[in-house]
């Protein structure tokens, strides 16, 4: 089903569909703390009915781990109340504090929008939480929640081993061979087997190790980084820094504003060496088979040809958003065509084409990533676009979308991490619309330079620029960073409004009967199957019975990343810098509670 089929209809709490003003006498922190004196009165009661009369009818609750041992969104009074009365005597959440601090009090992101914004902690039977709540005005001038978002922080009992709980014992002249012993698994077996040394299965690694899970990362290259090491040499980052540390260790202040891809790689590989993470480099997981109900035999082949087997309980597919195998579409012709064909996983550099006419098939970030590259080396290059893209220059699309959250000087990152995640996607379509609109504003020049080109522009799903996009297809989207200005000014030439009907021995030949000559096709075209990886390692059967993974579900959550994959054991870790940040405790967590006993069921009821 597509992302933009399940969207619901969800309009945005303004003032007008409130029927309701804001006070100019409001003492937002008073009104909060009655609010949530009697929502941790009920909570605590597990009193469904009390609880839900504190929400307005389309309010949304947002829970991950703390509540259903799941990642869920409940839309509508009768879907939260339902909730209430299945969870609440089960998850027995208590020990509410609110927090006095700057996050409390009245926010107004737009004139005719207004809620009173408050964090909170709490405790559950098997953990501790926080939440964050919004509360927005009534037509006969009470406040209520429009937004609940409910997150699992830790496990009672078994805290994580960082700071005052950390290792304080001295050291002298052990190091050395306990890492090895460690790392080898001499006289021990991993309970984890991470597959994949990138961000997301080093992030787990870091979050398993302080949890006290033994842990084994297994990466294919022969350097931990090398998967953003042998990409592109142009590849760079389009997130900012500040949006992109990872867990325990976040990047000097010092470091660029938006990271080179060898950089990136270096760091991968000093972090796995400063948080002591156990990884084999230049091996292989070859198979992996089924021993029982809990536990997997994995064969991992290393480098000196060596083969060694552990019986493991978890194993976690780290290996990215697809197969990036280096396939590409197929079509006719292609076996006379005198040039080069290459998937863009395969290029690595422009001179490494220089003197020649390159045509790049996509419109997509690694397209305009390898196009400015071809120019800048003085390549002739055409990008050839198959549909329209959503555009949003970094420079204007940061200030509107991360301000005050993540950007220089904002919030703290966990608190960022989880005022981030307190908006369900379905809820924040209306407010991305509006950041669409406002950013093309502030783009204008460019876009209207792209359409005087000729390039294909769309605002995304449902005019949500590439957050919908994003979680629905992870493509479908550029954020500029200098590539649209030569593509506007003619200097990356562009043919699109045709479809490649086939090869030719010098070129690609169009269905309006058009020609492109070519000596070096370059397919941008996406990384594959995201099961692809799981299919090869699992087989045909296992990877049956796995549930999709990424795109949205129904409720707005991602399906099959992070949270319960379809069979035991078994989980998909994937994502940006910052999603693995945050989601890797979550994983680690859920790990870490079936492994010492206190994982409760998983909410299952439909929402």
């Amino acid at each position: 089903m597509s992302t933009d089929s399940i969207v619901p209809n969800t309009p945005l709490p303004t003032l007008d569909n409130l029927n309701a003003s804001v006070p100019a006498d409001l003492d937002a922190k008073a009104v909060a703390k009655a609010w949530f004196a009697s929502f941790a009165q009920a909570a605590e009661a597990h009193d469904a009915q009390a609880l839900s009369a504190l929400f307005v009818q389309d309010a949304f609750f947002r829970d991950m781990l703390a509540l259903t041992w799941d990642f869920r969104t409940f839309s509508g009074l009768a879907q939260i109340t339902q909730f209430f009365a299945d969870r609440l005597a089960i998850a027995q959440p208590t020990k509410f504090v609110l927090r006095d601090d700057a996050y409390l009090g009245l926010q107004r992101p737009y004139p005719d929008l207004a809620w009173i914004n408050m964090m909170f902690d709490f405790e559950t039977a098997a953990g501790i939480a926080s939440g964050i709540a919004r509360l927005v005005p009534t037509p006969n001038g009470e406040w209520k929640a429009h937004t609940v978002y409910t997150n699992l922080e830790d496990l009672k009992g078994f805290p994580e081993k960082i700071g005052p709980l950390r290792n304080q014992a001295p050291n002298h002249g052990k190091w050395e061979a306990e890492r090895k012993s460690e790392r080898e698994f001499v006289d021990r077996q991993p309970v984890v087997l991470i597959v994949g040394g990138g961000q997301s299965g080093l992030d787990v690694a870091a979050r398993l190790k302080a949890l006290e899970v033994p842990t084994l990362v297994v990466e294919k290259n022969k350097r931990i980084g090398d998967n953003w090491r042998n990409r592109y040499d142009a590849l760079c980052l389009h997130d900012p820094v500040w949006y992109d540390h990872m867990p325990y260790l976040p990047f000097p202040p010092t470091w660029p504003v938006y990271t080179p891809a060898v950089k990136l790689a270096n760091w991968l590989e000093s972090y796995a060496e400063a948080l002591e993470l156990n990884v084999w480099t230049s091996s292989e997981v070859i198979s992996v088979v089924q021993e029982g109900p809990d536990t997997w035999k994995a064969t991992i082949k290393r480098g000196d040809g060596s083969e060694r087997s552990f019986t493991v309980k978890h194993i976690v597919f780290a290996t990215g958003l697809g197969s990036n195998d280096g396939s590409f579409p197929q079509y006719p012709g292609m076996d006379v065509f005198k040039g080069q064909v290459l998937h863009s996983s395969r290029h690595k550099n422009a001179t490494d084409h220089l003197g020649k006419k390159v045509v790049v098939v996509g419109a997509c970030t690694s397209a305009h990533d390898i196009c400015q590259d071809y120019y800048e080396h003085g390549v002739d290059v055409t990008m050839y676009q198959r549909s329209s893209t959503y555009i949003m220059s970094t420079k204007a699309g940061w200030e509107v979308i991360m301000q005050g959250v993540y950007s220089e000087g904002g919030m703290p990152t966990d608190i960022a991490d989880r005022f981030n995640a307190s908006f369900p996607h379905h809820m924040g379509v209306g407010l991305a619309q509006r950041s669409v609109k406002r950013i093309a504003e502030l783009d204008k020049d460019i876009l209207d330079g792209l359409r005087k080109r000729g390039f294909l522009l769309n605002d995304g799903i449902l005019g949500t620029g590439f957050g919908l996009l994003a979680w629905s297809r992870a493509g479908g989207y550029y954020l500029d960073t200098g590539a649209s200005k030569l593509i506007a000014d003619g200097k990356i030439k562009l043919k699109n409004g045709t479809q490649i009907a086939r090869f030719s021995e010098t070129g690609l030949v169009f269905e309006d009967g058009s020609e492109l000559p070519a000596d070096v096709v370059v397919f941008a075209t996406g990384l594959g199957e995201r099961r692809a990886p799981l299919k090869r390692v699992l087989g045909e059967e296992v990877e049956k019975q796995l549930k999709p993974v990424w795109g949205l579900d129904a409720e707005g959550e991602i399906n099959g990343v992070w949270r319960d994959l379809g069979v035991k054991g078994l989980w998909s870790m994937m994502g940006n810098l910052a999603l693995c940040r945050f989601h890797s405790k979550h994983v680690a967590l859920q790990i870490k509670a079936m492994e010492e006993g206190v994982f409760g069921e998983r909410y299952s009821r439909a929402g």
